[in-house]
Order: C-alpha cells, then sequence, then structure tokens
C-alpha cells in the first residue's frame, strides 16, 4: 500500500448557487466540490508539497481517447515532457478493488505511463509499470 501523509493546505471554498466549490490551483478555477474533487485536491497538494512535483507538470482531468470513447484521467503527472504517473481519485467509500485498477490500467493503454496510483483518499495504492506488467510500490518518487 502506497503510504500518503496528506499537508495541511489552506484551500479556498465558496458557495455559488447553494453549491459548494473549491478553487483548483492547478486548473486555476472553482469546482464543484464533491467527495472525488476532495480526495483529487488533497492528492493534488500531496504531489506538491510532501512530493515536491512542480504544478506545471500536473494535469487535472486530462482527456484521453479510448478507441471512440473520450475520458478523462483525474491527475496525469509529466516528466520530460511525457505521461509518467495517472492518478485515478475515487470517493472515500469506493472500494479500492480490481474494477478501478483495471479502469485505470485502460487509461494507460493510452498515455503509456511507468507508475499507476489508485486512491480513495484513505487508501491508496501505487503500481510500477515495467514491460507490461505491475509491481506494487510503497512510495512514490520525490522529484529530482
Amino acid at each position: 500500500m502506497l503510504q500518503v501523509e496528506y499537508p495541511s493546505f489552506n484551500f479556498r471554498f465558496k458557495k455559488e448557487n447553494d453549491k459548494d466549490l473549491i478553487f483548483d490551483e492547478i486548473r486555476k478555477k472553482w469546482i464543484r466540490l464533491t467527495p472525488e474533487e476532495w480526495v483529487r485536491q488533497n492528492f493534488i497538494q500531496y504531489l506538491i508539497q510532501n512530493k515536491k512535483y512542480p504544478a506545471s507538470i500536473i494535469a487535472v482531468e486530462k482527456e484521453i481517447k479510448l478507441g471512440d470513447l473520450k475520458k478523462r484521467c483525474d491527475i496525469v503527472v509529466y516528466k520530460s515532457h511525457l505521461p509518467w504517473i495517472i492518478i485515478e481519485c475515487k470517493e472515500q467509500n469506493v472500494v479500492m478493488n480490481d474494477v478501478v485498477l483495471q479502469q485505470t490500467l485502460r487509461y494507460n493503454i493510452t498515455l503509456q505511463v511507468q507508475i499507476l496510483v489508485v486512491t480513495n483518499g484513505s487508501l491508496s495504492y501505487a503500481f510500477n509499470i515495467d514491460n507490461g506488467t505491475a509491481k506494487e510500490i510503497n512510495s512514490l518518487p520525490e522529484w529530482r
């Protein structure tokens, strides 16, 4: 299991038309605050603050094509201008199982990343992908 210690961060919130919104520092816009968005925003801060990933290499809700289907990856981290990590975020009550991992593996058909992460905020799993084989890892690399 991936050990994630979420840093404290002063998130910006507002209410608009009876909906709670959170400001996404990556996309630079207000986003509806859903349980999944809360997990996504906290994981982004973990990447930036704990792992020292520059915000400029992180894409949120990255659209990809799987055949004729358009899908969105929650978080994609780039390295040397190529996709490096896919992070699939689920709300906290979603069980981290094979179905979630298979969804992320399908995204990887298009992106061909080195590391896959699935998280519900409480539980996180990361896998290093090497020659089509996924090996579980306990931590994400620090940014160098």
